[in-house]
């Protein structure tokens, strides 16, 4: 292995859903200290303006169908960064090890010598279900959650969500990234005993001022969609907890 010596240290830094009061102190401290941060598309605006003014800010950010930088090339950037300078940022929306490929960052960069840490940040699976008066688990209603990613159902490869064994074994369900492939997820689930009338919340933007949400069921929430004109980025929360929203969204700022 190359034993080149590094100054610097990188930080995997966990920006959450983009409210900056849901940032953690560690994590402001070490982005108004950094050299140079490498920040995703869905950091918020709110949230860069903390960044060190003289610090050189680089966008690796990555949306359907529009990569600014590739994977490997942002593993590479920082490893070249992290040669020449102290603080080094990784910053990204979220949690970088909840489906943050975070965790496939660390390895790379622990492979290279370089000296890496990790600062978790609140991940919008929780965050925003709780803006919009969702609970994710609750005593009369749910003692289960799953965390998935919706990204996997549907495409060129082949799916690596077990649905079924979610639909099973699971009282509340939240999905990452399954807007565009939402049609396919409720009818895995559906094909595995989850009942149609199962209320669903789609929530985007969570804990930013352009926060909306939708709710169905999974039988309409479909159509919609289609008739709204809702996108992503949004989070789904599939189970009864969701029909708690009427009642406790009347205590919350509706963000809606």
């Amino acid at each position: 292995m190359n034993q080149l010596k590094f100054i610097g240290k990188v930080y995997l830094i966990g920006a959450g859903p983009g409210d900056p009061g849901l940032l953690t102190l560690k994590g402001k401290v070490l982005l108004e200290q950094a050299d140079v941060v490498i920040y995703d598309a869905l950091v918020s605006a709110a949230i860069l303006e903390m960044i060190n003014p003289n610090a050189e800010k680089i966008n690796a950010g990555k949306r359907r169908g529009r990569h600014s930088l590739a994977q490997a090339k942002t593993t590479e950037l920082l490893i070249q960064k992290a040669k020449t300078h102290a603080v080094v940022a990784r910053l990204k929306g979220g949690d970088p090890f909840v489906f943050g490929r975070g965790g496939e960052e660390m390895e790379d960069l622990i492979k290279a010598g370089v000296p890496v840490e990790v600062v978790p940040g609140i991940t919008s699976g929780i965050a925003a279900p709780a803006y919009a008066g969702i609970p994710l688990t609750h005593r009369n209603f749910s003692s289960s959650v799953t965390l998935v990613t919706g990204h996997e159902a549907a495409g060129k490869y082949g799916p690596k969500v077990n649905w079924e064994a979610i639909a099973q074994g699971s009282e509340t369900i939240v999905i990452y990234m399954g807007i565009h492939n939402l049609h396919h997820i409720i009818k895995e689930l559906n094909q595995a005993g989850c009942s149609l009338e199962t209320p669903i919340a789609l929530i985007q933007w969570g804990t930013r001022p352009e926060q909306k949400k939708l709710i169905g069921t999974l039988n309409t929430i479909v159509e919609q969609i289609e008739i709204s004109g809702f996108e992503a980025p949004a989070i789904a929360v599939i189970g009864e907890v969701v029909n708690l929203h009427q009642k406790l969204s009347r205590g919350l700022l509706d963000l809606s």
